[in-house]
Order: structure tokens, then sequence, then C-alpha cells
């Protein structure tokens, strides 16, 4: 199976996502949360690097679920560009997630 480079938009999510994975773990160890979600510290690494663009969906759910961290805010997060505001609060969706 071929698989297609990925987007230049793809890869800006990608690194949004580990960014903001890399935030929310804070003070905790990397090897304490990929343990806890049940994922290998590796494979944390590489998502919180932005080297693995587009983790597979039950990867992603495991570890913001140990995070705390809602799929809905995470999406909204990645999915468009940092200067972006909400549109019900006038807050960045970082904000919200930080607030």
């Amino acid at each position: 199976m071929v698989r297609l480079p990925l987007t230049p938009a793809e890869v800006a999510r990608g690194q949004r996502l580990g960014a903001l994975l890399r935030r929310a773990r804070g003070n905790r160890s990397m090897l304490e949360v990929a343990l806890d979600a049940r994922v290998s510290p590796e494979t944390l690494r590489k998502i919180e690097s932005g080297r693995v663009a587009t983790p597979a969906f039950p990867t992603i759910a495991a570890i913001t679920d140990v995070l705390g961290l809602s799929l809905d805010a995470v999406w909204a997060e990645i999915s468009r560009p940092d200067d972006d505001v909400g549109p019900a609060t006038g807050h960045s969706t970082r904000e919200q997630l930080t607030a």
C-alpha cells in the first residue's frame, strides 16, 4: 500500500497537536503519561515532536483521556490557526483550554 505524502495543513495540525499535548502534560513525565495511556513512550514522543502528524484515533483518545482533555476541544484547537477566535465566547480555544 502506498501512503500519500502529508499536506502542509496535516503537518501543521500534527505540530499543533504535539504542542498541545506537551502543554497539557505539564510536569508529568512522558513515561508516566505514556504508561497510563497504554502507549509506548516512543509513540508519545513522536506525537509530541510532530513526527507522527496523523496518529491513530484510539491513541489520541487514550492520551487525551489520561491528560483530562476533551477530544472536541483538542480538535477545535488543532484544526484552526492560532489567531482564530471561538464564536461563542470571543476567546480562542487555547484560552478556553487553559482557563
